[in-house]
């Protein structure tokens, strides 16, 4: 089936004309009208505009030079603007956004040749860790366990994103990662997902959670498809003034590069408290693999992780009460009716256009940042933040390359999600501290646990080094061997 292939694979097709641009995006176009009604994981679907631009993909095939993603089709994170069509964030109070411009980094892959499939759902302004948050409803991991048909999640705040990839209903998707929202989901639903280092892909045109740790990148079925993305995304933006100018390398030439002598660390400190044996074993067949490959491993201390959950918790709520303190039924938003005066005006438009988890958000980030509180609370964390950045430095002279899990469990079913929201916050322990301190990392599935589900490891790269994690990336998914894929019918996987 051509929703089989991976994104380099059909582009070899595309090229040999095995098939046609139309061909391939219609196949896409039929998986996500057959299953989205149950997965979810588009809100808005665009399949004329797909099939439009697929026949002028062929077009340009035909006449030779196609950029790299020609005729391919994408799932698009209804976070990136998209000029002309529907972003919401998830959330009802921009439901009916239209933007009139085209974010940096989804101008980028249609100037690459791609072709945008609709927008993917997410966790409301991509606050959450089990796509649960959304205002159009959860997102269904495609992936069950063995003789159990509970409704598993799809990891946040990418869920869309990745259940679209894994139920083979896109070839490639955006996320963004401000915690893990990229790494975590794609362990979940057995993918890759890589977060660049901050600044590698521009923030313009991405409606934004916590602007010091928000960065987009790609979520596919191969570390390859990943590189032939990033290297379509990235690069320097001058409207975007954290946009890093660092010369863009090949990544895909990266896959397969001999890994002799490479140095890959194993933090002392991801080994949490409580960790399912399971997990340790996965991470310990990493290890082997990667040994195997000729690498050394090194046993390194990154001293301040245990803090690393507590500060982002901090750090990114006060970001998101500034950020989301526009959307006020004035300036953006979709204004409540019936206020009696100014204050009731902001307090219903913000009450009614805001779900729990967001309005919980702000709430934490105003507090933290309170005239009494923020020296003891975010100034303290930003702190913090600068030892855990220290860590990796310093580890990195040691380094190259730090591997650790992704997660500290495979996917939960619906009804098992924490009362406790510090509960569903801990999901992306192993994940944090990657992005407080702006590094690179990727997650890649390895295993399945014994319920049947995918579990993934996490590489965690030196500032703008995405080259040396795809290179250990393509060797773990090889030594790996994981060609497991979910089958939608309940309680199966295959």
């Amino acid at each position: 089936m051509l929703t089989d292939l991976t994104i380099a694979q059909a582009s070899e097709g595309l090229r040999k004309k095995e098939f046609s641009a139309v061909e391939l995006t219609k196949a896409h176009t039929d998986a996500v009208e057959a299953l989205n009604g149950r997965v979810n994981a588009y809100i808005t679907v665009t399949s004329d505009k797909a099939l439009e631009a697929a026949k002028k993909a062929d077009s340009t095939l035909s006449a030779g030079e196609a950029p790299a993603l020609t005729g391919i089709p994408l799932g698009i994170k209804d976070l990136f603007c998209t000029n002309g069509v529907r972003t919401t964030a998830a959330s009802k109070i921009i439901g009916n956004f239209v933007p009139p411009y085209e974010s940096t980094v989804t101008a980028k892959l249609l100037e690459n040749g791609a072709i945008f499939l609709g927008k993917t759902n997410l966790d409301e302004f991509a606050m959450g860790s089990g796509n649960l948050t959304s205002a159009f409803g959860s997102v269904e991991n495609p992936w069950h366990r063995k003789d159990d048909a509970s409704v598993l999640v799809p990891g946040g705040s990418s869920g869309g994103s990745a259940a679209a990839v894994a139920a083979h209903m896109a070839m490639g998707a955006t996320g963004t990662d401000t915690g893990g929202s990229i790494r975590q989901p794609a362990a979940y639903c057995g993918i890759v997902g890589l977060k660049p280092t901050y600044g590698r892909c521009s923030r313009w045109g991405t409606i934004a959670f916590a602007s010091s740790l928000d960065q987009a990148g790609p979520m596919t079925r191969s570390v390859e498809d990943a590189a032939i993305m990033l290297s379509a995304m990235a690069g320097h933006d001058p409207k975007d003034s954290t946009s890093s100018n660092e010369a863009v390398p090949d990544y895909r030439a990266a896959c397969g590069r001999s890994l002799k002598g490479l140095r890959v660390g194993i933090p002392a400190e991801y080994r949490a408290p409580g960790m399912s044996e399971e997990i340790l074993a996965v991470w310990q067949k990493g290890i082997d693999m990667l040994r195997e490959a000729g690498c050394e491993i090194v046993d390194v201390s990154l001293p301040h992780t245990k803090y690393g959950l507590a500060t982002y918790y901090i750090i990114a709520p006060a970001e998101c009460s500034s950020n989301l303190a526009r959307y006020d039924g004035v300036r953006f938003g979709e204004r409540a009716e019936g206020a009696t005066s100014l204050d009731d005006l902001y307090e219903k438009t913000r009450h009614n256009g805001f779900g729990e988890e967001v309005r919980r958000r702000i709430l934490m980030g105003t507090y933290v940042l309170s005239a009494g509180y923020y020296d003891a609370y975010y100034l303290k964390a930003q702190k913090v933040r600068t030892l855990i950045q220290r860590d990796f430095t310093q580890a990195f002279q040691k380094v190259d390359v730090l591997l650790t899990p992704t997660a500290p469990t495979a996917a939960f079913a619906r009804d098992e999600k924490p009362e406790d929201p510090v509960q569903m916050y801990l999901n992306d322990i192993f994940t944090v501290p990657a992005s407080m301190a702006g590094q690179p990392a990727m997650s890649v599935p390895v295993a399945l646990d014994d319920k049947g589900l995918p579990l993934g490891l996490q590489l965690i790269g030196k500032h703008f080094d995405e080259e040396t994690i795809i290179a250990v990336g393509s060797a773990l998914e090889k030594a790996a061997g994981f060609t497991a894929r979910p089958d939608l019918r309940a309680g199966v996987s295959a």
